[in-house]
């Protein structure tokens, strides 16, 4: 339904309207959260978590075009000197984000946004940079897809079934167990995963090259072009779930890394999950005193320059469903248009 109507607004030329009569009444922030940027001919064939693909090759290119044309795209470097300075943010300003750190954002994403002119911030795990290996919830979804185990047994979630032929219903199955993971504490996930990386013979470090992060030299090469790099932690581990040593560990780290790697400072962060679970006033305090200037969540919202918490910015997810009008219309009138966050917790 939101994507039949923003087509029809985007098609009749009402959001133009709309979007000029909203830029000038209603200066608030909006980020935009992606995560892959892949061209899949056959979506239900890929072996990994559809639910982080943002968005087509072609599509997100007709995205980026559109805020070219219709918004004012600034670095979260730049949004953050304006409130320090007391400014007033321009009409229509958008920032882009992307969290995680897989290669297609260097392969796909990269080429089209120096093309355009579009800066973005890329919010990477140091420690996936660093070793290769595939991230931890898109390879359990991947287990459960590829598996030729008979049945999922995992008693800490709750689960125990015989494993669906479909794929499908595979697909639902591997949501299904990451989010009831996803309520477990850092220790018990690792736990769960590592088991069933043994027990089905899919250990992490064989690696795949549809799950792989982006190397150092790819993003010494993006930060030099101009690009913001930030932290997402080292792990990619839900940052509420640990015990303050470990949080500690993640968040200094990685800011570690990046600096030491990128040869710039890091100040900037986004919450691994990012949703209510996923951080509270302990991780905001520890992200504040290990140097860091602001932090996204994942939490679906706009920014207003005098009620912001520069610790708890809220986003707008970009999902793969959404066509030009949608993403357009998400932009214009995002209470609206956007996903509640309540679905949406990656």
């Amino acid at each position: 339904m939101r994507g039949r109507l923003g087509e029809l607004c985007y098609r009749s030329g009402l959001l133009r309207l709309l979007q000029h009569a909203r830029g000038w009444l209603c200066r608030d922030l909006r980020v935009l959260a992606y995560h892959r940027v892949l061209p899949l001919a056959e979506p239900d064939r890929f072996d990994f978590d559809l639910e982080l693909v943002s968005a087509s090759l072609d599509g997100f290119r007709r995205q980026m075009q559109l805020l070219q044309r219709r918004f004012r795209p600034l670095q979260l470097t730049q949004v953050l000197a304006m409130l320090d300075a007391g400014e007033r943010l321009p009409a229509n300003t958008v920032v882009v984000t992307f969290d995680d750190g897989y290669d297609d954002n260097y392969r796909y994403v990269f080429p089209v946004l120096r093309e355009l002119g579009i800066p973005a911030t890329f919010f990477v795990c140091t420690g996936h940079i660093d070793s290769g290996r595939p991230y931890a919830y898109d390879w359990l979804v991947h287990m459960i897809l590829c598996t030729q185990a008979g049945e999922l047994a995992i008693p800490e979630l709750g689960l125990a079934q015989a494993m669906p032929t479909d794929r499908p219903a595979r697909r639902r199955l591997a949501q299904q167990a990451l989010d009831r993971l996803k309520a477990l504490d850092g220790t018990d996930q690792a736990a769960v995963i590592a088991r069933l990386e043994a027990a089905w013979n899919l250990p992490r470090e064989v690696s795949h090259p549809d799950c792989r992060p982006m190397s150092w030299a790819q993003l010494r090469e993006m930060h030099a072009a101009g690009f913001e790099i930030g932290s997402h932690g080292v792990h990619h581990r839900m940052l509420a779930k640990l015990p303050q040593h470990e949080l500690e560990a993640e968040l200094r780290g990685s800011r570690a890394a990046l600096e030491r790697e990128l040869g710039a400072s890091a100040t900037l962060m986004s919450y691994p999950v990012g949703g209510d679970a996923a951080f509270d006033e302990r991780v905001v305090r520890a992200t504040r005193e290990a140097g860091y200037r602001a932090a996204c969540s994942y939490i679906c919202g706009t920014n207003f320059a005098r009620t912001a918490d520069r610790y708890a910015l809220y986003r707008l997810p970009v999902e793969r469903e959404m066509d030009a009008g949608w993403f357009a219309a998400m932009l214009t009138m995002p209470g609206l248009m956007s996903y509640p966050t309540v679905s949406r917790i990656s």
